[in-house]
């Protein structure tokens, strides 16, 4: 007698514990079976170009020599030259970096000899040195590349534009795209007879322009004007996804 009230009493703890699980469930399960809010997903973009106000340059100065230490004090010599007309020119030390340094043996290969190659053998050392500038005086520009490529910049050289500070004209294209998508999510529901609620939900993706390289300089070093620069303008984009409520 005693071991059935026994069972019974725990029958009735089990049943009492799991009566809040299933009561904390109900809401759960009125909420799943609740309809969604209906909703419009659209992009949007927008565009804003803007004349650029810095040039990213790039200098190289290579220099040959029997051994790598004259191949190393011709480059020296010579860059040093470079950097003191870049700083007289206003150039700031901030806006100077040595991109690229590197030195290299040169080989001349010997002909073979009753069939057998000789290992090539050092004739010489090549020594570069690049730079990467950032002009912000734009008409200083083609003076600076032409007093460069007399002081001794004897390869490569690259000219891109770019912008210091594009806040104001992102901003610009950041209103545009939005926009484009009110408009284009207006239009939509106009043509679908549905009326455009709230935003719910906005994304944005940024296409920064990449600085393109816009001229590679001449390296002869002859008299010559100065050498004619085109800016340009450089052009950002963006691009909103928007999700927008439907109101019933």
């Amino acid at each position: 007698m005693s071991k059935a009230r026994h069972s019974l009493g725990v029958c009735a703890v089990i049943v009492s514990a799991s009566l809040p699980a299933l009561l904390a469930a109900q809401p759960l399960l009125a909420q799943e079976s609740r309809p969604r809010e209906p909703v419009i997903s659209v992009s949007g973009q927008g565009e804003a170009a803007v004349a650029p106000d810095m040039a990213l340059l790039s200098l190289s100065v290579v220099r040959n020599g029997k051994t790598a230490e004259e191949a190393l004090s011709s480059n020296s010599a010579a860059m040093n030259e470079v950097l003191s007309s870049l700083r007289k020119s206003g150039v700031a030390d901030r806006d100077i970096q040595t991109s690229n340094f590197s030195i290299h043996p040169q080989y001349r290969q010997s002909e073979p000899k009753d069939g057998v190659v000789e290992p090539p053998q050092v004739v010489g050392y090549e020594v570069s040195n690049m730079l990467m500038l950032k002009v912000r005086e734009l008409g200083k520009l083609g003076d600076l590349i032409d007093s460069s490529v007399k002081l001794g910049v004897n390869q490569g050289g690259q000219i891109s534009f770019t912008n210091d500070k594009p806040e104001a004209v992102l901003t610009d294209a950041r209103n545009a795209a939005v926009a484009d998508a009110v408009a284009k999510a207006r239009t939509l529901t106009e043509a679908a007879g549905v009326k455009l609620g709230r935003i719910l939900e906005i994304n944005e993706n940024s296409a920064l322009p990449m600085p393109e390289p816009m001229m590679r300089m001449s390296m002869a070093k002859e008299a010559r004007p100065a050498v004619p620069i085109a800016t340009g303008e450089n052009s950002y984009t963006v691009t909103v996804n928007v999700t927008f409520a439907l109101e019933q």
